[in-house]
């Protein structure tokens, strides 16, 4: 009888082993996961950010607009275009 206690307790001991080893590795892959979207997003706000400062760039070279006109243009272009907010 001993020896099927203590079979029983090695195979739940090697299953809590596996259980936690694999959360474990869930864990790590969601947090890489996690890590690389959050990467993604902010390039492409960047990306975003860099594509709103030419519009300003481009705004001011023109002469066609008063310097606060273009500033708004850059306000406008970060604020509805980076954020994903609409207007209004």
């Amino acid at each position: 009888m001993k020896c099927s206690n203590r079979s029983f307790a090695v195979v739940s001991l090697l299953f809590a082993v596996l259980l936690s080893l694999s959360i474990g590795t869930l864990h790590a892959r969601d947090a890489d996961l996690a890590s690389r979207t959050f990467a993604a997003a902010q390039t492409a706000k960047q990306q975003c950010i860099s594509t709103c400062r030419a519009r300003y760039r481009d705004c001011r070279r023109r002469n066609q607009l008063p310097l606060f006109e273009c500033r708004g243009v850059y306000q406008d272009c970060t604020r509805y275009s980076c954020t994903g907010l609409g207007p209004g």
